[in-house]
């Protein structure tokens, strides 16, 4: 252990203070002094954990730090963690990471997610064409950051909406932190994600239709089709990434705007060609990640040395994305939200191996969601004080329960 490592008190993983508006407090003392350093993790083993953009980019690229080594029956208990099964494609490494996402890669290519765009804006301005009429006020989470990309991932993979409803309370438990026992309700919430897929995926078998899901069922790699097992939770999994991280950035980015920077939503509403620039910007600094990590730590498979620290075979490793996010070396005044920064390398959608399938996907809607909300209702404000509004607490990333607004025009 160096110097500096033993001059720091250790620090104990997830760290305290994290908020929607940024990262724990502490995490600009670690990147300065010790960007790679052995911490407690809560309710698990000690792991490294990762807070300097250089260092975070290079981990999430190196191969020998393994997410499939974290779902082995043996592997260790990493606090700050959410539950993943080993056939989830989160949960892979090499071939056969590759293969899963060989097949769906197809679906989410710039060109097919552009191809969306106009049934985004459909979608979109039919949900926002409602709330206007009701007027004011309304639960955002409730009227529209959730119905929004839930309909969109429906549509993309040919889900019914009966369906989609029930996954909205599944999910919330099943990326739950911490909580992995045999009877725990990201376990259950898992499950009930997987029992409620299986019937859809039968059905799509027999009635194929122009969507993902039959896509992935149709789909061969060297002859081989994705299994029973690999389509159900592969489908879940896209669901489950398609609407609730979209759903949760886009209620916390508005809540930002006309909380804290209504100089910037008004700039937006001035000129609404900024918005996809804002975009970048909002998925930089506000902070999705409860733990300031994706909850997806990994194990070093061998041997590896990052930032000068040697980790061992067997040894966890996080990195925490958010403070990565905030490196004064790559982002200059990283504190302050400019949505006319420029460039804007964030890692809010990983880097290497695990970079987000619906990155594209994901922007757009934001941006669109974004459009729609400064252009509807530029004078959009809070309903209540922001010390009223509730969050879910105890998930992986930052949630609003509800999100209550208003507007005069």
């Amino acid at each position: 252990m160096s110097a500096t490592e033993q001059a720091l008190e250790t620090p104990v993983f997830p760290l305290a203070g994290s908020s929607y508006r940024c990262p724990a407090p502490g995490y600009a003392r670690l990147r300065a002094e010790a960007p790679v350093v052995r911490v407690r993790t809560e309710g698990g083993v000690d792991a490294w954990l990762v807070t300097r953009y250089e260092e975070a980019r290079e981990a999430l690229a190196d191969p020998r730090l393994s997410r499939a080594e974290t779902v082995k029956p043996d592997a260790p208990r990493i606090g700050g963690a959410m539950t993943s099964s080993p056939d989830m494609i989160i949960s892979m490494d090499g071939a056969e990471h590759a293969r899963l996402r060989r097949l769906a890669a197809g679906a989410f290519t710039a060109r097919r997610i552009e191809q969306m765009r106009p049934g985004i804006q459909r979608i979109a301005d039919g949900i926002l064409d409602e709330l206007a009429l009701g007027g004011g006020p309304v639960d955002l989470v409730e009227r529209f950051t959730v119905p929004m990309p839930l309909t969109v991932i429906g549509e993309l993979l040919g889900v019914p909406m009966r369906v989609l409803r029930m996954f909205v309370a599944n999910a919330r438990d099943f990326v739950t932190v911490d909580d992995q026992g045999e009877n725990s309700d990201s376990v259950n919430g898992m499950a009930n994600l997987f029992e409620s897929m299986v019937e859809v995926v039968a059905d799509k078998r027999k009635n194929p239709a122009q969507d993902l899901l039959s896509d992935l069922i149709a789909a061969r790699d060297s002859g081989d089709r994705l299994s029973e097992q690999e389509l159900v939770t592969f489908a879940f999994t896209l669901i489950g990434a398609g609407f609730d991280t979209t759903a949760n950035q886009l209620a916390s980015s508005v809540l930002a705007l006309i909380a804290h920077h209504r100089d910037q939503w008004n700039w937006l509403a001035e000129d609404r060609t900024r918005v996809p620039r804002a975009v970048e910007e909002l998925l930089r600094h506000v902070n999705l990640f409860s733990t300031d990590s994706a909850g997806n730590p990994r194990i070093a498979a061998e041997d590896v040395e990052l930032g000068g620290v040697k980790i061992a075979k067997g040894d966890a490793v996080v990195i925490a994305i958010s403070a990565a996010n905030r490196d004064e070396r790559v982002f200059p005044d990283p504190d302050r939200l400019d949505l006319a920064r420029t460039p804007n390398p964030h890692l809010s959608f990983g880097h290497g191996m695990h970079l987000c399938l619906g990155k594209q996907l994901t922007r757009m809607e934001l941006e669109i969601a974004v459009d729609g909300l400064v252009r509807r209702f530029p004078d959009l404000s809070l309903a209540v004080p922001e010390s009223e509004i509730p969050w879910h607490l105890g998930g992986i990333n930052h949630a609003l329960s509800t999100l209550p607004v208003t507007w005069t025009s």
